[in-house]
């Protein structure tokens, strides 16, 4: 792997590229549903279904992407990927009914593993050598904005065009403004793979037993974590009108964004000593204090504040522990594949989780339903927080593995 600094427009480029990719396979989709339903002739809940299922399917993709990103570079499998992103908007836009709409869609979610988060974050650790980790958290600061700007944008040319249009629109966008950047970071992460595989390994995993069990506990964690976030930000409107604050629901959900941004500022100033096993523990443990004061303190309008913004502020975090604390526990070799075991594990509990959640309130109500993902969120801290103790608890430094410190 390269040991140089990752250069400006690559870093630039990716955070591009991730603003668009979220903002075309992602986020843009919420605002076009009412108009894809309306076209389709079906409900709208049956097309979040669609997209929930396609969730699901996509995130048995990402390990696959990962050992390519291992073997080929994170680069070239981001090209290809751009290319078959465009593909599959192309084949949304030009769906004929509800069954090849929802196959474009699943297809379009299997390709994101080769185009977001997982996929820079490797060819950020290819290409960016011992200066990853604070690339890592450059490229999360740059694609918050993702949200605040391609709901305005998509809100803004479904007034004028319609949604197929909107769709045809994006997938140019991958091919126009992705493309050329993700070949230009194919000839770097390139590059560094084929060395990496003549030069002697610097970081390995050298544990089984105890590399095992760490990466496990790391996984848990992730799954947990990524299971109460989402379980609380797709109910989080209903959530607040159900404790009694009424339309303020909707403005203290707008809080998360900015929060999560700020997060993600906050630690570039100020989170360069932190481990990043610290860092995830903080970032799980934050929803469920703002949980819990919400609920001590209903229906006060602070209260629900406060959990709108330690969402926020954990939510920022947990995109950057997602990419940096695999590497500083495991390090640069066979990065790629741990982190789309990394994305299967969020990606499963984030999509069963809205459905969980509403089956919770139903049984056993709102409150009793907020309790269950406080302790969830418990849960995923308790699982990053054991990491340590069994690096403490290994033999000696033969079955630790190693760390990045970058």
């Amino acid at each position: 792997m390269s040991d140089g600094k990752l250069p400006i427009w690559a870093l630039a480029g990716l955070g591009t590229t991730q603003v668009v990719g979220y903002g075309t396979l992602y986020y843009c989709l919420s605002i076009l549903v009412p108009d894809i339903a309306r076209d389709l002739a079906v409900s709208e809940q049956r097309v979040y279904g669609m997209f929930s299922v396609a969730l699901l399917i996509g995130a048995f993709a990402a390990p696959m992407f990962g050992k390519l990103a291992d073997r080929s570079g994170a680069g070239t499998v981001m090209a290809d990927g751009s290319v078959g992103s465009a593909l599959t908007l192309v084949l949304a836009g030009l769906s004929s009914g509800p069954t090849s709409f929802a196959l474009a869609l699943t297809m379009m979610q299997v390709i994101s593993a080769g185009v977001l988060y997982s996929m820079a974050f490797t060819a950020i650790v290819q290409a960016g050598g011992r200066r990853a980790q604070t690339s890592i958290v450059h490229l999360t600061l740059i694609a918050g904005f993702a949200s605040s700007l391609f709901w305005p944008l998509t809100t803004w040319l479904r007034a004028s065009i319609s949604w197929r249009e909107v769709l045809l629109l994006y997938a140019a966008m991958h091919v126009l403004v992705c493309l050329p950047v993700h070949v230009g970071i194919a000839r770097l992460t390139s590059g560094a793979v084929f060395a990496a595989r003549t030069a002697l390994p610097d970081e390995a995993v050298r544990s089984t037993g105890n590399g095992t069990l760490i990466f496990l506990l790391m996984l848990l964690g992730f799954a947990i974590e990524g299971y109460a976030l989402s379980a609380m930000l797709v109910h989080m409107v209903p959530l607040t009108q159900a404790l009694g604050l009424g339309t303020a629901g909707l403005l203290i959900a707008s809080l998360f964004g900015p929060a999560q941004v700020a997060s993600r500022l906050i630690n570039l100033l100020f989170g360069g000593g932190l481990s990043q096993t610290r860092l995830a523990v903080i970032a799980a443990v934050l929803m469920p204090i703002g949980i819990v004061i919400l609920l001590s303190t209903k229906p006060w309008f602070a209260g629900a504040v406060t959990v709108a913004i330690c969402m926020g502020l954990g939510s920022g975090l947990t995109s950057i522990v997602g990419g940096t604390l695999p590497l500083e526990l495991f390090g640069r070799q066979g990065y790629g594949s741990r982190m789309g075991w990394c994305t299967t594990a969020k990606q499963l509990t984030s999509a069963v989780a809205p459905v969980m959640m509403s089956i919770s309130m139903a049984g056993i109500g709102v409150r009793g339903a907020l309790w269950v993902v406080t302790a969830a969120g418990l849960a995923g801290a308790g699982a990053f927080a054991l990491i340590p103790l069994v690096f403490r608890a290994s033999a000696g430094p033969a079955n630790v593995p190693s760390r990045s410190n970058p």
